[in-house]
Protein backbone atom coordinates (compact mmCIF):
# COMPACT_ATOMS: atom_id res chain seq x y z
CA UNK A 1 0.00 0.00 0.00
CA UNK A 2 1.43 3.21 -1.26
CA UNK A 3 1.59 5.90 1.71
CA UNK A 4 -0.41 9.30 1.16
CA UNK A 5 2.43 11.81 2.62
CA UNK A 6 5.55 10.98 2.02
CA UNK A 7 7.73 12.60 5.52
CA UNK A 8 11.12 12.92 4.03
CA UNK A 9 9.20 15.19 1.34
CA UNK A 10 8.00 17.32 4.24
CA UNK A 11 10.83 17.18 6.16
CA UNK A 12 12.94 17.87 3.35
CA UNK A 13 11.12 21.61 2.01
CA UNK A 14 11.06 22.44 6.19
CA UNK A 15 12.17 26.32 5.09
CA UNK A 16 9.29 26.58 2.47
CA UNK A 17 6.46 25.63 5.70
CA UNK A 18 8.37 28.20 7.37
CA UNK A 19 8.10 30.54 4.96
CA UNK A 20 4.20 29.71 4.88
CA UNK A 21 4.26 30.01 8.87
CA UNK A 22 6.05 32.72 8.93
CA UNK A 23 4.42 34.64 5.93
CA UNK A 24 0.65 33.86 7.79
CA UNK A 25 1.71 35.20 11.07
CA UNK A 26 3.04 38.42 10.38
CA UNK A 27 0.23 38.68 7.44
CA UNK A 28 -2.14 38.76 10.27
CA UNK A 29 -0.53 40.65 12.66
CA UNK A 30 -1.16 43.57 10.21
CA UNK A 31 -4.72 42.96 9.69
CA UNK A 32 -5.68 42.30 12.96
CA UNK A 33 -4.13 44.84 15.07
CA UNK A 34 -4.63 48.16 14.96
CA UNK A 35 -1.37 49.03 17.18
CA UNK A 36 1.04 51.19 14.31
CA UNK A 37 4.08 49.40 16.09
CA UNK A 38 2.74 46.02 15.89
CA UNK A 39 1.94 46.29 12.32
CA UNK A 40 5.43 47.61 11.48
CA UNK A 41 6.01 44.32 13.74
CA UNK A 42 4.28 42.47 11.46
CA UNK A 43 5.60 43.95 8.48
CA UNK A 44 9.23 43.00 9.26
CA UNK A 45 8.25 39.30 10.22
CA UNK A 46 6.10 39.59 6.52
CA UNK A 47 9.54 40.89 4.91
CA UNK A 48 12.40 38.16 6.69
CA UNK A 49 9.68 35.19 5.49
CA UNK A 50 9.83 36.41 1.58
CA UNK A 51 14.21 36.87 2.41
CA UNK A 52 13.71 33.33 3.59
CA UNK A 53 12.00 32.23 0.58
CA UNK A 54 14.69 33.85 -1.60
CA UNK A 55 17.42 32.27 -0.05
CA UNK A 56 15.79 28.98 -0.13
CA UNK A 57 15.34 29.20 -4.27
CA UNK A 58 18.40 30.47 -4.60
CA UNK A 59 20.41 27.48 -2.99
CA UNK A 60 21.65 24.87 -5.65
CA UNK A 61 22.64 21.22 -4.32
CA UNK A 62 25.66 20.88 -5.11
CA UNK A 63 26.73 24.06 -6.57
CA UNK A 64 29.87 26.14 -5.74
CA UNK A 65 29.87 29.89 -6.05
CA UNK A 66 30.56 31.32 -9.77
CA UNK A 67 33.72 32.19 -9.68
CA UNK A 68 35.30 30.94 -13.27
CA UNK A 69 39.30 30.24 -13.43
CA UNK A 70 40.96 32.58 -15.66
CA UNK A 71 44.13 31.43 -17.48
CA UNK A 72 46.89 33.49 -18.40
CA UNK A 73 45.73 35.50 -20.99
CA UNK A 74 42.59 36.64 -19.60
CA UNK A 75 40.68 34.26 -21.01
CA UNK A 76 38.00 32.28 -18.40
CA UNK A 77 37.77 28.80 -18.39
CA UNK A 78 33.94 27.42 -17.55
CA UNK A 79 34.09 23.73 -16.73
CA UNK A 80 29.99 23.02 -18.20
CA UNK A 81 30.79 19.41 -15.60
CA UNK A 82 30.46 21.88 -12.55
CA UNK A 83 27.38 23.17 -11.14
CA UNK A 84 27.03 26.29 -10.12
CA UNK A 85 25.16 28.46 -7.56
CA UNK A 86 23.11 31.67 -8.80
CA UNK A 87 24.06 34.65 -6.62
CA UNK A 88 21.53 36.90 -7.74
CA UNK A 89 18.57 35.98 -5.29
CA UNK A 90 21.43 36.45 -2.61
CA UNK A 91 22.44 40.01 -4.07
CA UNK A 92 18.44 41.25 -3.92
CA UNK A 93 18.23 40.13 -0.63
CA UNK A 94 20.95 42.01 0.44
CA UNK A 95 19.04 45.06 -1.54
CA UNK A 96 15.82 44.25 -0.18
CA UNK A 97 17.41 44.33 3.37
CA UNK A 98 18.77 47.54 3.06
CA UNK A 99 15.61 49.16 1.84
CA UNK A 100 13.32 47.38 4.50
CA UNK A 101 15.53 49.02 6.74
CA UNK A 102 15.32 52.24 5.13
CA UNK A 103 10.98 51.42 5.55
CA UNK A 104 11.33 50.49 8.44
CA UNK A 105 13.23 53.58 10.12
CA UNK A 106 10.77 55.72 8.13
CA UNK A 107 7.45 53.40 9.24
CA UNK A 108 8.69 54.47 13.00
CA UNK A 109 9.59 57.96 12.09
CA UNK A 110 6.04 58.00 10.86
CA UNK A 111 4.41 56.76 13.54
CA UNK A 112 6.59 59.07 16.26
CA UNK A 113 4.86 62.21 14.29
CA UNK A 114 1.55 60.29 14.49
CA UNK A 115 1.21 59.76 18.31
CA UNK A 116 2.65 63.48 18.92
CA UNK A 117 -0.68 64.50 16.23
CA UNK A 118 -2.92 62.12 17.75
CA UNK A 119 -1.82 61.38 21.65
CA UNK A 120 -2.14 57.72 20.43
CA UNK A 121 -1.05 54.97 17.77
CA UNK A 122 -3.67 52.54 17.61
CA UNK A 123 -5.76 52.80 14.55
CA UNK A 124 -9.32 52.93 15.53
CA UNK A 125 -8.59 55.89 18.08
CA UNK A 126 -7.34 57.82 15.20
CA UNK A 127 -9.83 57.42 12.51
CA UNK A 128 -12.37 58.50 15.46
CA UNK A 129 -10.60 61.40 15.70
CA UNK A 130 -10.28 62.37 12.03
CA UNK A 131 -13.89 61.32 11.53
CA UNK A 132 -14.46 64.20 14.61
CA UNK A 133 -12.28 66.70 12.98
CA UNK A 134 -13.76 66.24 9.53
CA UNK A 135 -17.32 66.76 10.63
CA UNK A 136 -16.15 69.77 12.95
CA UNK A 137 -14.55 71.36 9.47
CA UNK A 138 -17.78 70.53 7.49
CA UNK A 139 -20.00 71.99 10.39
CA UNK A 140 -17.67 75.37 10.10
CA UNK A 141 -17.88 75.13 6.12
CA UNK A 142 -21.42 74.41 6.21
CA UNK A 143 -21.51 78.05 8.48
CA UNK A 144 -19.59 80.12 6.93
CA UNK A 145 -21.32 79.31 3.20
CA UNK A 146 -24.63 79.39 5.03
CA UNK A 147 -23.59 83.15 7.08
CA UNK A 148 -22.23 84.61 3.61
CA UNK A 149 -25.61 83.71 1.49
Amino acid sequence: MERLLDWTFVVGHMNYWLFIVLMMTGLFIVVARGNLVKKIIGLNIFQAAVFMLYISIGKVTGGTAPIYPVDMQGHMQVDPSIIYSNPLPHVLILTAIVVGIATTSLALALTIRIREAYDTIEEDDILKIERHMAAEDNKEHGAAMGGRA
